[in-house]
């Protein structure tokens, strides 16, 4: 118990132990101090302060909302669970409201990042999906508002048919994005990267 303690503050070469971290943090702290307010939020938040546009980090929620909402809501159908569809409902407004702050920050983006004609046609499909997710995700809160989270019968088959709908459209719309990003570097700054100073994470076994 004892040499399991003495590991855990002070590790050894491939974990370093939490006194490690801790000193890590603290000269990391030390040295914010006499910096301005810019150098810290570009010294605390590096990815947000070096993107061209905030498109790429809101772009996560409305499709982790969204995928969960139209999952849950299937789910809570099938296994008739009332109040699993009332949180599956909270998910599709938000869902929708980080929709529209997405869309609007991809408009801006596909205006302000450069890209050549072999991705112009790629971003206008990614675009479709994107203000085609807005609407279906708009439709169909606005119907589950008005019905009172009440929707049943064959109303409800053809409302699940329209959120599967909307599921293919954000699958579809993403892969775009990642095709962008991955395969074009669309707004990526490459650094180069010789053979000899690659770097490759090996998951350790114990």
């Amino acid at each position: 118990m004892n040499d399991f303690l003495v590991f855990q503050v002070h590790g050894n070469a491939d974990n370093p132990g939490m006194a490690s971290s801790l000193e890590t943090l603290l000269a990391f702290l030390d040295s914010l101090l006499g910096k301005s307010m810019g150098e810290i939020f570009s010294s605390l938040i590096p990815g947000v302060a070096g993107l061209d546009n905030i498109h790429p980090m809101l772009v996560h929620f409305p499709i982790a909302f969204l995928t969960c909402f139209v999952l849950l809501d299937l789910t809570a159908t099938l296994m008739k669970k009332t109040h699993w569809r009332e949180f599956a409902g909270g998910l599709l407004y938000l869902g929708t409201a980080t929709a529209i702050f997405t869309v609007i920050a991809g408009f801006v983006a596909a205006n302000s990042v450069a890209h050549g004609e072999n991705v112009h046609s790629i971003m206008e499909h990614h675009e479709a999906f994107g203000v085609s997710v807005l609407g279906l995700a708009g439709v169909l809160s606005g119907w589950r508002w008005k019905s009172g989270h009440q929707i049943q019968g064959e109303m409800n088959i053809f409302y699940l048919l329209l959120s599967a709908l909307l599921g293919l459209c954000l699958a579809l719309g993403a892969d775009l994005g990642g095709l962008m990003v991955y395969k074009y570097g669309v707004a990526v700054e490459a650094v180069p990267v010789s053979v000899s100073n690659q770097h490759l994470h090996h998951a350790h076994s114990h």
